[in-house]
């Protein structure tokens, strides 16, 4: 996966993938101006489609490898 470095908004844990509802880990942009949200299973999946469509794609899933110890206050 492509990670953008843009400031985009973090994704939370409200944030779910469009195909399975799992915590979304990546934001999809595409050129007509919508967007996707994939858990990183689901991402991984689709990622050679999704190069093809996206004009951006932000890409937490190394958030997958560590554990906050408490829950940011956007996500209480």
């Amino acid at each position: 996966m492509t990670t953008v470095l843009t400031p985009a908004s973090p994704l939370t844990a409200a944030d779910r993938c469009d195909r399975c509802g799992a915590q979304a880990y990546l934001r999809v942009v595409l050129a007509s101006g919508g967007e996707l949200l994939f858990c990183a299973h689901h991402g991984r999946k689709f990622e050679p489609e999704l190069k093809k469509i996206a004009v951006e794609i932000q890409d937490e899933s190394n958030r997958l490898g560590t554990t906050a110890a408490t829950a940011n206050e956007d996500e209480r």
